[in-house]
């Protein structure tokens, strides 16, 4: 029996914020709030529906400022654990579309809100990503999302 095995790549992001757990809470799971920072630097959001704080489908879709280009993600909200005791997580499937509208690898996201002494810890796990080369675009397009979330929480 001849078997291969597909070995994926996990991704991970910490970054603290002085703001409550709550307010960090609100900033990445409330929709309105969300679209106000997701995605990459260079692109607008065309459409969201992701919202974070109940379980169901989300989308979004994305367009390349200077290209045009458009991007659509799309995934479910499998997990959604409001900060209680101090900490709380979400956690929902991701795929992007081709420029025929197929859904591509299957990979998982979670977003965990922790107390720290100053404030509050965000953490962002990206797992299952299939192959290096994905790890390393999703990598550079998550700490450009997170650029835009830090002056966000910052402004």
């Amino acid at each position: 029996m001849n078997e291969t095995m597909t070995e994926t790549q996990d991704l991970e992001f910490v970054r603290d914020y002085k703001v409550s757990v709550a307010r960090l809470w609100r900033a990445v799971t409330d929709p309105a709030e969300v679209v106000q920072w997701f995605g990459p630097e260079g692109v607008d959001i065309a459409e969201c529906a992701m919202d974070l704080t109940k379980r169901g489908p989300w989308n979004c879709t994305m367009v390349g400022r200077e290209s045009g280009d458009r991007f659509k993600v799309t995934g479910v909200v499998t997990h959604v654990r409001p900060p209680e005791d101090a900490e709380g997580s979400v956690g929902f499937t991701w795929a992007w579309h081709d420029d025929a509208n197929r859904r591509g690898a299957e990979s998982h996201v979670i977003f965990e809100v922790s107390a720290t002494d100053g404030g509050a810890r965000f953490r962002l796990i990206h797992r299952e990503l299939p192959d290096l080369d994905t790890a390393q675009k999703h990598t550079q397009g998550w700490l450009s999302t997170l650029r835009k979330l830090d002056k966000y929480l910052s402004d």
